[in-house]
């Protein structure tokens, strides 16, 4: 996976290898914690996000061929692909729910945070907005309508001591968004973006 990330480097600005590593670090913390099957979780992992390779702003299901794919030449048997697949779906942002597999909450935690770290919207934003091909808005309107009302329900980190450690980084990362969608309606900030774009 790594050598396929830096492959692909230049097209995967916020997806690549520094996004998987990351995700699988805390995948496997996550999943020692909570009793999930670590080894799966890792492989989940390294492979949730395998659908920006076929194509821009898509979804999970949309790389399920490729991570198919990925996982028989590695060898691994269709049983635990099937359940990897499985994983990788349940943990999605947008469509996750309060009840998925342990598996799943090891991998929805660490990809959340990635999300909720304090630099991401400094350091990757620009770089999410650039490998997908949409606009601040767009994104700005897709954390705000996928990611708050987790929080607002209470399920936006599945993992106690997460919750305890990264919920203030992330409802600071939450507002910060909603604030960004509010400011789009100003004519002054749109002919500002405007200016700047050109």
């Amino acid at each position: 996976m790594r050598r396929l990330c830096e492959d692909l480097a230049a097209k995967l600005q916020f997806h690549g290898w520094h996004h998987v590593s990351f995700v699988r670090d805390k995948s496997v913390h996550f999943a020692e914690r909570n009793g999930a099957a670590r080894d799966v979780v890792e492989v989940a992992a390294l492979v949730h996000d395998l659908n920006y390779m076929v194509r821009r702003n898509s979804l999970p299901t949309d790389g399920a061929a490729l991570r198919r794919k990925v996982l028989f030449v590695a060898g691994v048997s269709m049983g635990d692909i099937d359940w990897i697949e499985r994983i990788v779906i349940e943990a999605e942002m947008r469509t996750r729910s309060r009840d998925i597999s342990l598996e799943a909450q090891a991998l929805s935690d660490a990809d959340t945070l990635f999300k909720a770290l304090p630099v991401t919207p400094v350091v990757l934003a620009h770089r999410y907005l650039q490998e997908n091909g949409i606009t601040l808005r767009e994104l700005a309107y897709k954390i705000v309508g996928e990611q708050v009302g987790k929080a607002d329900e209470g399920y936006y980190f599945y993992d106690a001591e997460a919750a305890a450690t990264y919920t203030k980084w992330a409802e600071t990362n939450l507002r910060l968004w909603q604030c960004i969608v509010e400011s789009l309606d100003d004519p002054c900030v749109e002919d500002l973006l405007t200016k700047v774009a050109s």
